[in-house]
């Protein structure tokens, strides 16, 4: 023991400077380690918003082939090309299943889906129309209220903010033009007709004619569907702008566990930015 005391009581020359180097090297490795940590947080909070978001829009891809062309690849390349995309993107087996199973109006468990309709106020003001598709309505109803109230969010009225539209869209080719269709999408009782930023015609319709007026232009026209949804279209003099970053990043949060629940399909925004 006396051995031990004396070993610990007889310091080395510099030990002092040694030990204060030591401190000061610590003090730093704690002050970097802590924004490596908080850097890598913010990435991964970001990669996943970004994940869900790519989840959702390709279960929606794979649920519009489907629904148009079948769930057999041999007969649908649109779909055996959404199903390459979704490998690409590692997207889990599960969803491309339900994903394929909701496009025959059906759910994994071979129930028959209904559509359900949430309408919402997010955070910074934004009205939310959020549309699902379940066999479970009032669980579904109770778990995405609570989502929306959790979140910041209100379930209130909002779709006197929005209309209500269909929308067809062809298969892209070169030299499109609207403009030369025009005649074409009047007859099929189409309301507007555009060329979107992929180089495709798109024609809008009633939404309860999408189908119809979809298939007489395709008649019409001789191109191919490659999309058909109908979808909420915010009403111009009613979009919002959120500046606040607190409630910016309350709003991204909230959109990103509402996209993560597998019965949410779209989520349809008034906010002047995307999100």
């Amino acid at each position: 023991m006396a051995l031990q005391i004396s070993r610990l009581l007889r310091s080395p020359r510099g030990a002092a400077v040694c030990n204060a180097c030591r401190g000061f090297g610590t003090s730093a490795a704690l002050s970097s380690g802590h924004n490596k940590w908080s850097t890598i947080k913010h990435d991964k909070a970001r990669n996943d918003k970004a994940k869900s978001k790519e989840r959702q829009m390709v279960g929606k891809e794979i649920s519009s082939a489907t629904q148009l062309w079948g769930a057999d690849t041999k007969y649908n390349p649109r779909l055996a090309l959404a199903l390459s995309n979704a490998k690409r993107a590692s997207i889990p087996k599960a969803i491309i299943e339900a994903a394929i199973a909701r496009g025959q109006g059906l759910s994994l468990s071979g129930q028959a889906l209904e559509s359900v309709t949430i309408e919402a106020m997010l955070p910074g003001g934004v009205a939310a129309v959020v549309e699902c598709q379940t066999d479970q309505k009032a669980r579904v109803l109770q778990d995405v209220r609570y989502m929306i109230k959790n979140g910041g969010g209100t379930v209130t009225p909002t779709t006197f903010l929005f209309e209500k539209k269909g929308r067809v869209a062809m298969e892209k080719k070169d030299g499109l033009n609207a403009d030369d269709h025009l005649d074409q999408a009047i007859e099929a009782g189409a309301t507007d007709i555009i060329t979107d930023d992929k180089g495709r015609i798109v024609i809008f319709t009633d939404p309860s004619e999408t189908k119809s007026v979809g298939e007489a232009f395709t008649k019409l026209s001789g191109l191919t569907i490659e999309e058909l949804e109908i979808f909420w279209d915010p009403n111009p003099d009613t979009l919002v702008e959120v500046h606040d970053e607190e409630q910016v990043k309350d709003l991204e949060d909230l959109l990103g566990s509402l996209r993560d629940d597998h019965t949410v399909q779209d989520i349809y925004l008034n906010a002047a930015e995307k999100f």
